[in-house]
């Protein structure tokens, strides 16, 4: 009598399905149960939506490291994230360089439970595997293993399109792994403009990009990681501060300096600067309300001639 093969054992959704909620009840903090090995054929055959559900719930879950053990055990992870898969072991043993898997579970149970920054979690280091180089004195070294990533995820989305009908969490998954070394890099000599220009590039995934930012610092040195967690807040604050004073009303109208030049002869120069900012300290004062039309303020000046150092009408 011949054994059945795997080439010859039939697909099952069932084994699918259990090797999967076995996966979730270790990452929500349960008993996983009895091990159920699933084969890629036993997941092609269910639904797409169906195994994002699975995923998500292992993602957010209290215990996700957990959870991602169970879905390595269960064949699941070689199956359908081999990109993921790849980064076992990767890095360690004779490099003396920490273990990008082990890495990226810790980051992911770091992370806010919130489904873009765990799904970017669990990819921002994937393209580790595909750049990695060691430097004459023996350093480890993965230069542009941001974009590299990035591009790895376009592909993963074509050959499983598990974000298809979710346009702007795909987008954002992909940025968070293009960009995620974007703010550890920051240190306190970036001037306000730097800080203002990089909060621009960054735009509306600045939030999950800090969160990701602070989940992937998993030095065991706690002066290097209370270090690395001050800089990104005072980034953070910087921006915050930036942003505010930004969506200050100014309380001059535009135009306002090429008005006084042309109405007292004052030519642009250090003196026109300063006598704005008289002016402007003038309106803090409540000596004049903020944004009026400009003969309001060259009327105000010229009652206040001598004060303000300008020719008397």
């Amino acid at each position: 009598m011949t054994r059945p093969t795997a080439d010859t054992v039939q697909p099952s959704a069932e084994r699918a399905v259990r090797a999967l909620s076995r996966a979730t009840l270790a990452a929500e903090g349960n008993a996983p149960g009895e091990l159920v090995v699933a084969s890629r054929a036993d997941l092609e055959v269910l639904p797409l939506d169906v195994v994002r559900v699975a995923l998500d719930r292992v993602l957010l879950g209290s215990s996700p490291e957990s959870g991602l053990d169970a879905l390595l055990d269960g064949g699941v992870l070689p199956a359908l994230l081999p990109e993921v898969h790849a980064m076992i072991g990767f890095s360690d043993g004779e490099w003396r360089h920490k273990d990008v898997w082990k890495h990226t579970k810790q980051v992911v149970a770091q992370a806010t439970p919130r489904v873009e920054v765990r799904w970017g979690s669990l990819l921002h280091d994937i393209g580790k595997v595909k750049t990695r180089s060691i430097s004459p004195d023996g350093e480890v070294h993965f230069f542009g293993h941001a974009e590299v990533g990035a591009r790895m995820f376009d592909k993963l989305n074509k050959r499983l399109p598990l974000f298809k009908d979710e346009e702007a969490l795909r987008e954002e998954i992909r940025f968070l792994i293009l960009h995620h070394l974007r703010a550890a890099q920051y240190d306190a000599s970036w001037t306000d403009s730097a800080v203002r220009r990089f909060a621009k590039e960054i735009g509306p995934y600045l939030d999950d990009l800090l969160c990701l930012s602070r989940a992937d610092i998993t030095t065991k040195r706690p002066e290097k990681k209370r270090r690395g967690l001050r800089q990104i807040d005072e980034l953070a604050e910087r921006v915050r501060q930036i942003r505010e004073e930004d969506a200050k009303v100014p309380p001059l109208p535009k135009g306002l300096g090429t008005a006084i030049a042309e109405r007292f002869g004052i030519p642009p120069s250090p003196a026109l600067g300063t006598l704005m900012r008289a002016l402007t300290a003038a309106v803090e004062a409540g000596e004049v309300p903020a944004q009026q039309p400009a003969d309001v303020y060259l009327d105000f000046l010229a009652q206040h001639a001598e004060r303000f150092g300008v020719p008397k009408p």
